[in-house]
């Protein structure tokens, strides 16, 4: 139960929330406990922290990796849209900082088992929590091919979204992930660097947990968690995620938002919040070498006026 997960911008994310003794912090993407063990270490001998995944193979893996803090760590099976709850479930009204890695983790693109990898031949699965939801072989093999193209195109970003959705239809049913990827890459072909199967992956993945709708839904709970003070850091791999965080971060640490040419403020909007990352903040070269999931990586961050 080692753990091979690499945290992504470890540094920046302990500095942007500075943790301290006696502090209450939440993880609500635990993953392998990168980013919780760091909160946990600088915030002894008494800071706390709730960790929240839907992965069973993460969570298992936290647990051994936070088993030294004993108490301080409140581990449990949940979404992050879960956090105000299990907050209250321990007595929290508000906390010291919240930090959200999202997308998938190396560790669950490596398991073959799980079907997240066009690179590893599994079961066309893909959910973070395996025990309920449908699978991505259950939208491939159901779904009518409209629906599958709006899914590739809106969430893959992929301008050959109708093509694909085509080609899946007429070939289907599918059960691994290597039958779906082989065959994009049989009938697509390689236009670029990147695997045919990459945007279709993607998508899917998304469509199959509810990605995109749930950051939306995350960030106005957590910023309503924090203490006045404290900062909310969420990392982002795709651009979709990123324009959604930064969209909400720019529109809630604004005062106003009228029309620029309007003389007169009347929507009565007042910011919530400090942008502290006008730019995201990227991984470094020395980073990217050590773990390649860095380089796509963008970190945000935001204090709570």
């Amino acid at each position: 139960m080692n753990a091979p997960h690499l945290s992504v911008l470890y540094n920046d994310i302990i500095h942007a929330l500075n943790p301290r003794a006696g502090g209450r912090y939440i993880d609500g993407t635990l993953g392998a406990g990168g980013h919780a063990a760091g909160v946990l270490e600088a915030s002894a001998p008494n800071g706390e922290l709730l960790g929240l995944d839907l992965d069973p193979q993460a969570l298992a893996i936290a647990s051994e990796r936070l088993a030294g803090f004993g108490g301080r760590a409140h581990i449990v099976r949940a979404s992050y849209l879960e956090m105000a709850q299990e907050a209250k479930k321990l007595g929290w009204a508000q906390v010291d900082g919240i930090v959200l890695d999202l997308g998938v983790s190396s560790m669950q693109l490596d398991n073959a088992g799980r079907g997240f990898s066009f690179l590893h031949d599994g079961p066309l699965d893909m959910r973070f929590d395996p025990s309920i939801g449908s699978s991505a072989a259950d939208l491939v093999n159901t779904l009518g091919e409209s629906e599958l193209a709006e899914i590739i195109f809106r969430y893959g970003e992929e301008r050959l979204s109708r093509k694909i959705a085509n080609i899946i239809v007429q070939h289907r049913p599918f059960t691994t992930t290597r039958q779906l990827a082989d065959l994009l890459l049989k009938t697509i072909g390689k236009r670029e660097r990147i695997h045919p199967a990459t945007r279709t992956f993607q998508a899917l993945r998304i469509a199959v947990n509810g990605e995109l709708d749930a950051v939306e839904s995350v960030l106005p709970m957590a910023v309503e968690l924090l203490r006045p003070g404290s900062r909310l850091a969420v990392i982002a791999f795709h651009s979709l995620e990123d324009r959604i965080v930064k969209t909400y971060f720019r529109r809630e640490s604004r005062d106003c938002l009228c029309p620029p040419r309007q003389p007169v403020c009347t929507c009565g909007h007042r910011a919530i919040i400090n942008d502290i990352t006008r730019k995201p903040i990227e991984a470094g070269e020395e980073e990217v070498q050590a773990n390649s999931r860095a380089r796509s990586a963008k970190l945000r961050i935001v204090e709570k006026i």
